[in-house]
Order: C-alpha cells, then structure tokens, then sequence
C-alpha cells in the first residue's frame, strides 16, 4: 500500500472537492467545455483516436471524477467500464450517475487490479497532478494493468515543467508523457497522436495519444 503524497492528500481535501463542484457534471457539458478550448469536441477526438479499438473492450480510466469521460464512452459504445478515482466524494458521484458502471476508489500508485486486466487503460488531465518522483510508479502501474492499450490526454511540453495552480505549487506539470510512457515501459509503441493549441492560449498544447503493446 502506498503512502498518501503530499499530492494525494490535497486532492482528496476540500481543495479536491471545490475542483470536482466547478467543473463539469455531465457528458454534453464536457463535449462543450473542450469545444471552447480546442475549437473541437471532445467527442470527434475520442472517435480519430478509438476508431480501432473494439467495443467490447474492457475499459479502465485512472482518475474519472465524477465519470464525465466514462459517460462519453459509453455514448460511443463501450460496454465494458471501470472508473478509479482518488476522491471519495468524486467517486460517490460518478457511482450514482453511471449505473453499471464500476467505480473503485483508489490510487494511480497503487491500482487494485491484477496484471493484465483490462485491454486499454487511460487518463485524462491526471498525470499532470503526479508529482515527477512519483510518475513512473504510476505509469508503470497504468502498464501494468493494460494488457494491449495505454491512452492519455495530457498538458504537452519538450521537458518536465511546473506550472502554479490556484497559487498552489506542487500540483501541476506538462510534459512529454507519451515518450515518457515509452522510456519507462519499452513494450509500449505510438499508435496515435495529436497535439491541440488552446483556442485563447496557442502556446498551450494538449497531447492525445495511444500506446499499444
């Protein structure tokens, strides 16, 4: 069992739970948000980037809040899905909103499942909250219950770099975190990409990519 993180502990706190009531709390509220930041709904990335991956698949997301994500797969015809989130509160929530859908409390260092579990595994805005020392833990966690695909959407940059958030330090990094994926677990290879300047801010750019075994 993994100690809490200093990270671990702010995002399971009030200052977690004021995060999870700001933000969106439904599927169509997500599409929109993203369609403001990028200039195209989440949901048109989600199909370039899943379009050969089975329905069928058995699906874990790392970190799903109160299931946003989750409810936009199963929009696309995913059946098969499983959410693992920090926060309690978060985790309550997605539970009531996602009838049969599996929701776990839990953390990226440490996943309750066996080796191989699921056949792709992603997560979206949650590395960028995992301290560097404590990233390839979770990434070698994520590998480790994956048994084919390895999918992220992540703050995008050259290097490792801190950002301040809500004047906080300690909470926030970009990075290169598929070719971080691919150092720390050589098995894995780039299968798809795509990088997405904010609208308002260009040089701000998400990375959306898949991994494969």
């Amino acid at each position: 069992m993994t100690s809490p993180t200093p990270q671990m502990a702010t995002w399971s706190s009030d200052f977690g739970r004021r995060y999870t009531d700001r933000n969106p709390r439904d599927w169509a509220s997500m599409d929109a948000l993203y369609t403001s930041m990028y200039g195209v709904p989440r949901s048109a990335v989600n199909a370039e980037i899943l379009a050969g991956i089975d329905r069928g698949a058995k699906v874990l997301e790392v970190g799903c809040n109160v299931g946003c994500q989750l409810e936009g797969l199963r929009a696309m015809g995913f059946t098969d899905l499983t959410g693992l989130e920090l926060q309690e509160y978060a985790a309550a929530k997605a539970r009531e909103r996602l009838p049969g859908v599996t929701i776990v409390t839990g953390s990226a260092l440490d996943l309750p499942f066996p080796d191989a579990s699921f056949d792709l595994v992603y997560t979206s805005g949650v590395l960028i909250h995992v301290a560097p020392a404590d990233l390839p833990r979770a990434m070698r966690e994520i590998a480790r219950v994956s048994r084919r695909f390895v999918w992220g959407w992540e703050y995008h940059a050259a290097e490792l770099v801190e950002l301040p958030y809500r004047g906080q330090s300690g909470l926030l990094w970009k990075g290169p975190y598929a070719e971080l994926y691919r150092s720390e677990v050589p098995a894995l290879s780039l299968v798809a990409s795509r990088r997405l300047p904010y609208a308002d801010r260009p040089d701000q750019v998400d990375e959306v990519f898949l991994l494969s075994r």
